[in-house]
């Protein structure tokens, strides 16, 4: 039978004089809690074993449709659920199966000539991912090879006889000799020229010949395709600002790429009619109507006229050889080689040569001999460098002889490492000795060094320092020479007793450098090597120098990158941060970055290497002071505009330092490094917290080390660390951080005996309570703060059970106060929490009226053993508990406007229900008709969740067993599982 709500609440509110909390033996009912401990059979199956998957392999008969598999499995092995919903029949397992058969059936179903083509894969020696491609080197190129003066481009301007003919209109001679008469009407001034392009307007120009190219291509204009990379090749021979052609050459040769390609692609498909080519074809795999064109192509660009256009425009379709011959492309590289000694200009022959062993590299990498062929030409006119053509372009153009050979790296850098690639010792060697025989080799040598294994530059350091010194001052700078073999010996270690030598050797002539920026570039990668190889009193000397070059007239600030690899190759090496700091100069280094961002960003690179090798914890006090300073560098960089996220990674960085830090027993120098971290700090909020976790810490450090006991002297120490933490917490922006921070150094107060100042940390917890706002911003996003609220109160609540009453303010005076507040806070329309916090807080009621307290802290007498009892102690209490039961009911007395209130209702009901039944003393008839009619009210409407009411019966019916908990069987028998009907 259900009872009117507004009947049972006026029944209730009579009985509240007869109501009481039970008494409880907590260890009795913790002995209950504990688990039975039950025998575990293991059977054979089990979800997470290991499944056997079923491998299918599908056979095809030689009748028409019929089809047998054969499956391999472990017949001890469970079932695959996926094979047996899918018939036993893995997909993937039949493409796998169906792509193994195919593979299989082309293997079986050519020409005997298979080994032969596995042979000739293997010969040919694909390049690995070890070797550098040339579109790594492009944008370094582009961005080096640089000009302010105007540029020229002569742009095709083609005529419509250009166009595609008209199928049928002609015979096959007629198309041919329309074609060739166009190639003429090219060379014989179809074409404009512009003037005064800057250096983008060129590069842009350039990308429409491309475009151009491709659309005549996409378009069928072939021929005019044709003409267009022509036209873009002889651009080649144009020299006339000559600082910019390695780059002219970079953006020439795409379009050439572009074309090589689309040619390839061409006759590839024109082979793939009816079946696709293999990648390993040979020229009997390919068609006549292929070949064919493939011919035709090579002749149109054997009647081009002009040398360089039909060399490079012939290597862009080298590849193209492979469908003609087998020989084709091996007899073609030694012909172009031999071509390219017919051009005058040797800048133009370089790189001609250089794409030559580009093409070579990418089409037959195992033809070394024409890679060779092409270096020892270069070798052979490299005189042709100081002749009086070149000396004269040079004077006309005002281009000093160092500048003019730094075009020649590019070239000679990519025709080395082609050489170098894989190759033997002896190839190498013999070419560093024609290298040694050469006058004015100072660039060649720099070429070598960049592009031979580290390891084979490494193990020569001696010999290639001796062929520095040999090498002439005014061709080639010194210093270029020297970093080149910086980078090698970077990466690969000299033999051991040469080290010294050849650091002093390379540094007498780096020191000697008078340009600063000639000179950091210079140093920067030889402090790799310094740091690799000796100690902090060699680093020091080097960064003494470092500072003597840079400091005057403010050259540091044209250096700020070279200055940061200085720092990062330093950190790399040296992780001992008590060597780092002892050095002289390293300090002084770090006050050269005087650039705000720049100088955050190295003091930032320090600390997380200080974090991540520190493993540690410190107290040496050229650390801490050199620490402190950095730290304090990155703290004073914070300003209005500084960004959250910025703020956020210094302050991380500040607290690992902060935790690395430890005065060991020395607990009082400890806390004054925090009042001097608390001063220095100021403006990082999470710092500050840190270090109010850190002096908390330290008290309780104390409080373990005097074991409990504390003296006088220890007593003062721990009310210092309570004093500091009072002080800090009111700087705090975030309510919540407070208020946590509040009852944390509270409890850690009370823990060390300490129990006025624990009183003050609870009371101004509770005294800003009102300030908490009703809604708070968690990761950008507003949210209600009324769930953290909850959890904080209930935190407190916890703590007030061992917290003793100050005796000069009442009985319960903190719990009083904590629920004056609650009563007082503006709480969000249509909200529960006050009466949650009051539900919360008659568990605490009912824990306090208990003889003896669930948990107490040692030394220290909570209210147990302050009022051993007393009547009037448990009649303020069971007063307390009558008004806050009041105030419950009450609220769900509100509760029936609608359907959301309702279901309000019954969920604050169950709560309290589930209160009285853990807390109340049921033997009261009164307070179990209370705890009945909650439950009822609960379910009145059918909004509780019946699986947490069938085990909050059966929970009733286990705890009824006990004798001393008899009375409950008769409470079960009027609690009743209700619907709404």
């Amino acid at each position: 039978m259900h009872y009117d709500f507004m009947n049972y609440v006026f029944f209730c509110l009579l009985c509240k004089k007869n109501r009481r909390s039970r008494w409880r033996k907590y260890e009795a009912e913790l002995q209950r809690c504990h688990p039975e401990a039950l025998p575990v059979e293991f059977g054979d199956y089990h979800p997470l074993k290991p499944i056997m998957v079923t491998d299918t392999k599908t056979r095809r008969g030689t009748r028409k449709g019929s089809t047998s598999s054969s499956s391999s499995s472990s017949s001890s092995a469970p079932a695959d659920p996926l094979s047996s919903m899918l018939d036993g029949t893995d997909p993937l397992s039949m493409f796998a199966a169906a792509s193994t058969s195919e593979t299989s059936a082309l293997s079986h179903g050519g020409s005997g000539g298979d080994l032969g083509r596995k042979k000739r894969v293997k010969e040919e020696e694909p390049i690995g991912a070890d070797f550098e491609p040339w579109s790594t080197k492009r944008g370094e190129i582009l961005a080096r090879f640089t000009t302010t003066e105007k540029l020229s481009i002569n742009l095709f301007m083609g005529s419509d006889r250009g166009k595609a003919p008209n199928p049928g209109t002609s015979a096959v001679s007629e198309k041919v000799r329309t074609r060739l008469e166009e190639l003429d009407d090219l060379e014989e001034g179809s074409q404009r020229e512009l003037l005064n392009l800057s250096q983008q307007d060129y590069a842009n120009r350039i990308e429409e010949l491309n475009q151009s190219l491709k659309e005549a291509w996409s378009s069928d204009q072939k021929v005019k395709a044709l003409k267009i990379v022509i036209q873009c090749s002889k651009l080649l021979s144009d020299t006339s600002v000559i600082q910019f052609y390695p780059s002219k050459f970079v953006l020439i040769t795409d379009i050439l790429d572009t074309f090589g390609r689309l040619v390839y692609d061409r006759i590839w498909t024109m082979c793939s009619d009816p079946r696709t080519l293999p990648d390993s074809f040979t020229a009997e795999d390919v068609n006549d109507t292929a070949k064919e064109t493939c011919l035709n192509w090579f002749f149109k660009i054997a009647s081009i006229r002009e040398l360089l256009p039909r060399l490079y425009v012939e290597a862009a379709i080298l590849k193209c050889s492979r469908f003609l011959s087998k020989s084709g492309i091996q007899e073609t590289l030694p012909r172009l080689t031999a071509m390219i000694r017919g051009i005058g200009d040797p800048l133009v022959a370089a790189y001609a040569r250089a794409y030559l062993c580009r093409v070579g590299m990418e089409v037959a990498p195992q033809l070394k001999e024409s890679l060779n062929a092409n270096f020892f030409d270069l070798l052979a006119t490299f005189r042709q460098v100081s002749g009086d053509s070149v000396q004269r372009q040079l004077h006309l153009q005002r281009v000093e002889a160092p500048e003019y050979l730094t075009l020649y790296s590019p070239a000679i850098n990519w025709i080395l490492q082609c050489i170098a690639y894989r190759a033997p010792e002896q190839l190498l060697t013999e070419m560093m000795e024609r290298c040694k025989m050469m006058v004015n080799n100072a660039l060649l040598l720099n070429s070598i060094m960049r592009a031979f294994r580290p390891e084979f530059v490494a193990t020569r350091a001696t010999d290639f320092i001796g062929m520095i010194k040999d090498c002439d001052e005014s061709g080639f700078p010194k210093h270029l020479l020297y970093g080149s073999l910086g980078r090698s010996l970077a990466c690969a270690d000299p033999p051991e007793s040469e080290r010294l030598t050849i650091l002093n050797e390379a540094w007498k002539v780096i020191t000697k450098v008078r340009n600063p920026q000639d000179y950091m570039n210079c140093a920067e990668i030889w402090v790799e090597f310094t740091c690799r190889h000796f100690t902090k009193r060699e680093v020091n000397t080097v960064l003494a120098d470092i500072i003597k070059h840079m400091t005057p007239d403010r050259a540091f600030e044209d250096a700020y990158p070279q200055l940061q690899s200085v720092i990062r190759k330093i950190l790399t090496y040296f992780h001992d941060f008590s060597v780092l700091f002892s050095m002289e100069r390293f300090l002084p280094f770090l006050d050269m970055f005087q650039k705000d961002s720049v100088r955050v960003e190295v003091c930032k690179s320090i600390m997380e290497v200080f974090i991540k090798h520190q493993l540690e914890v410190t107290r040496d006090p050229v650390i801490l002071n050199a620490m402190l300073h950095i730290c304090k560098t990155m703290h004073d960089s914070v300003n209005a505009l500084t960004l959250e996220d910025e703020k956020r990674s210094l302050a991380l960085l500040i607290i690992g330092f902060i935790r690395m830090v430890s005065f060991g027993r020395d607990f009082e120098q400890q806390l004054s490094f925090c009042v001097e971290a608390r001063a220095t700090f100021c403006n990082l909020e999470p710092v500050l917290v840190q270090l109010i976790h850190t002096v908390n810490q330290l008290a309780m450090e104390t409080r373990r080390v005097v074991k409990g006991n504390h003296s006088r002297k220890t007593a003062a120490f721990v009310r210092a660390c309570a004093a500091y933490c009072f002080i800090t917490i009111p700087s705090l922006s975030s309510i919540f951080s407070r208020l946590h921070l509040y009852l944390l150094s509270g409890q850690v107060a009370l823990a060390n005996q300490c129990l006025s100042q624990a009183d003050a940390f609870l009371k101004a917890a509770v005294s800003i309570l009102p300030e908490v706002p009703r809604s708070i911003s968690v990761e950008g996003k507003l949210r209600s703060s009324e769930t953290f609220l909850l959890d904080f109160i209930n935190n407190f609540l916890a703590t007030l059970l061992v917290v003793p009453d100050h005796p000069e303010h009442g009985v319960l005076y903190l719990v009083r106060g904590l629920l004056n507040m609650v009563q007082d806070y503006t709480w969000e329309d249509n909200s529960d929490a006050k009466v949650r916090v009051y539900i919360s807080a008659l568990p605490l009621l009912a824990a306090m009226s208990q003889e003896t307290y669930l948990y107490s802290i040692p030394k220290v007498d909570s209210n147990e053993t302050l009022y051993g009892g007393d009547p009037k102690f448990l009649s303020e209490i069971n007063k307390l508990c009558e008004t806050l039961i009041g105030q419950i009911l009450d609220h769900l007395k509100t509760l029936t406007r609608d359907e959301q209130s309702v279901r309000r209702q019954s969920a604050l009901a169950f709560s309290l229900f589930g209160v009285l039944l853990a807390h109340g003393d049921l033997r009261n008839n009164k307070l179990s008709q209370l705890s009945v009619n909650l439950w009822n009210l609960s379910h009145k409407h059918g909004h509780c969740e019946t699986r947490v009411s069938v085990r909050t019966l059966e929970s009733i019916k286990h705890q009824a067993q006990q004798p001393d908990m008899a009375h409950l069987a008769d409470a079960i028998q009027r609690l009743a599982l209700q619907s709404r009907t």
